[in-house]
């Protein structure tokens, strides 16, 4: 079975030969590596350009771990180039080549030469690198595959592919692997020989005890606001081991740098400001979350969360979570008020949207509970509720837009309704 990765695919064509470097990152197993190495390698020949114009260096490669050494690579590739027509450049895993920057820098210069790299770990996107490159790097980034894509090579009812997906995520391997039991032992093997220990190698970790609990606290916290501050005091109180803010932040960093989490920050929507940390930290995918957790909390309502926040971001809006006042008591004018929360607030270009996620509104007063953030929002940008057991897609008589889960996940153009 193969999933075409159509929107990656029409992103890294929009991008061929603009004289940047096509940066492909996300977090490792991904697939950024088959989307480059063999779907987009295969649009190359398909659209004219010659087998031996396309060089292609895999870092992570035993066989090729020469090229780690950035002399021996920069040489391989100025020996490759023959003639004066467009040479295309797939490099992999580009961290693992030390002083990868000023060898991107030099190939720049090749006139001839359209270069495209992959990378598991954001800190080669960092401010110093993007400084190095002055400019020069163009991001796409990947995510395991949606659920949309996911759906597309299962044969059964979305609500089953849904069960599946929650349980197992999105990352393509699981895709090939048919036992249940399987499944899981190869999510754990993922998420803690390559993910944890290249996290712990990378950085020289001592405290791996620590970030392993820490990893157990954000996957049991999903929708919840952390910071290392609380989560100093919650090793202090529940775990008994003294781990400080400043430590438990540089996991965090870490984290974010392997793709693993993502961090959404809060939004004050009447002051139109940021607010500072606490944060929500979500997986970038759910087979990795329940595997952190040995598959032991499968609660749906936050998984849902994290599902439609992921979406979000594949679909390329910048995701926040919406703070905003309402009255303490509901249906009265009260001087006192308190902060409620919007689940996101979605900007694309000058666009915006307000959303809420909720697993079933099966009565009135759930109904309110969750439209009342939205209707405590006073601007004129749509406002949507999710839910898995809506019928149809339709607005309320408030005139929030009421969308089953189906629909958003299938059908990308239903927000626009």
């Amino acid at each position: 079975m193969e999933i075409k990765r159509k929107e990656y695919i029409d992103q890294l064509v929009s991008k061929r030969e603009n004289g940047l470097i096509k940066i492909v990152s996300g977090v490792r197993r991904c697939g950024k590596s088959y989307l480059l190495f063999e779907l987009f390698r295969r649009h190359l020949l398909e659209s004219g350009v010659r087998e031996d114009h396309i060089i292609s260096v895999a870092l992570d490669n035993y066989d090729e771990r020469k090229y780690r050494d950035p002399e021996e690579c920069y040489r391989y590739v100025k020996e490759q180039i023959r003639d004066e027509e467009m040479y295309y450049l797939l490099l992999d895993e580009v961290q693992m080549m030390a002083d990868f920057e000023s060898v991107l820098n030099g190939l720049l210069r090749v006139r001839n030469l359209d270069i495209y790299v992959t990378g598991s770990n954001s800190r080669f996107l960092s401010s110093d690198v993007v400084t190095e490159f002055r400019g020069r790097g163009d991001e796409l980034r990947v995510h395991p595959l949606s659920f949309a894509e996911f759906y597309s090579v299962k044969d059964c009812y979305w609500e089953e592919a849904w069960k599946e997906y929650i349980l197992y995520g999105g990352m393509p391997l699981t895709l090939s692997i048919d036992e249940p039991r399987k499944k899981m032992q190869y999510l754990r093997s993922l998420f803690r020989e390559t993910y944890l220990r290249d996290m712990i190698e990378r950085n020289r970790l001592r405290k791996t005890e620590e970030l392993d609990e820490l990893m157990n606290i954000l996957a049991s916290n999903i929708s919840c606001l952390l910071n290392p501050r609380k989560l100093a005091n919650c090793f202090a109180s529940v775990k008994h081991v003294n781990l400080s803010a400043p430590t438990i932040k540089q996991f965090l960093d870490l984290l974010q740098e392997a793709f693993l989490i993502q961090r959404a920050e809060r939004f004050n929507i009447r002051g139109n400001r940021y607010i500072d940390s606490p944060y929500k930290y979500y997986f970038v995918d759910m087979g990795l979350r329940n595997a952190c957790i040995n598959f032991r909390q499968t609660e749906e309502s936050h998984i849902m969360e994290n599902v439609i926040y992921n979406e979000l971001l594949i679909r390329g809006y910048n995701v926040d979570v919406g703070s905003v006042e309402v009255d303490k008591d509901k249906g009265k004018a009260s001087r006192e008020r308190k902060k409620v929360e919007v689940d996101f607030v979605a900007n694309l270009g000058d666009s915006r949207l307000y959303i809420q996620s909720a697993l079933s509104i099966p009565t009135r007063e759930k109904r309110e509970q969750e439209e009342r953030p939205l209707l405590a929002v006073s601007d004129s940008f749509k406002k949507v509720l999710i839910t898995r057991d809506a019928p149809a897609a339709h607005y309320d008589p408030f005139g929030i837009f009421i969308l089953p889960l189906r629909d958003f996940l299938l059908n990308p153009a239903c927000l626009n309704g």
